[in-house]
């Protein structure tokens, strides 16, 4: 049985502005009062984890504990298949130091050469934990292929190079609703709301 959240505050547990602009759009209609990690001066912690729920996880409760609020977190990257997988849980981290996703997306670019094979899934996965130390984790998935040059200024990280399958548009060039309706965090948003907000 999922914990249903039935408070009005909660903590987006992102130092990263695109990212929480998105989910405070997805979270619009529960009428929720959102503020980030970065808005309340909480420190990021450090990625430890080896999967995406785990790092959710441990962002989600780190905020949580500090804040005292129900808190959300998102861990997603990027997998791309002709590279095992890569740069996954070490999406943002491919940007370097200064997280800049124009170098992480010529890495990309680079690292797979001539290879015919573009296929990549994006990966989403949301923690949502109180601060008694429960949690409730959901992954979201959206497959598709990766073009270059990148395309679109809208979104943020990968999308620019990102086109989703049976789409033809990037997720860069997407308008935000377009985008909000079919993304690996759309999905994951769906389980979560299903399972934590809805009656």
């Amino acid at each position: 049985m999922r914990r249903r959240f039935t408070g009005n505050d909660l903590v987006i547990a992102s130092h990263n502005p695109g990212k929480v602009v998105e989910i405070r759009d997805l979270l619009k209609p529960w009428s929720v009062q959102v503020r980030s990690s970065g808005e309340l001066g909480l420190p990021e912690p450090e990625e430890t984890g080896t999967t995406f729920v785990a790092n959710a996880e441990l962002k989600a409760r780190d905020a949580s504990l500090r804040s005292g609020l129900p808190a959300l977190a998102d861990d997603s990257g990027l997998a791309v298949h002709a590279l095992g997988g890569q740069p996954g849980i070490y999406s943002a981290r491919w940007g370097g130091p200064s997280k800049d996703f124009a170098a992480a997306m010529a890495r990309v670019h680079r690292e797979l050469g001539g290879t015919a094979d573009r296929s990549a899934h994006f990966v989403s996965a949301l923690a949502l934990a109180w601060p008694d130390g429960h949690c409730e984790t959901f992954e979201g998935r959206v497959d598709g292929t990766l073009v270059w040059p990148p395309r679109g200024s809208r979104g943020f990280g990968y999308d620019p190079m990102f086109v989703a399958d049976g789409r033809t548009l990037t997720f860069g060039e997407m308008e935000p609703d377009e985008k909000h309706a079919i993304s690996h965090r759309a999905d994951a948003f769906a389980k979560l709301i299903a399972g934590c907000f809805a009656d």
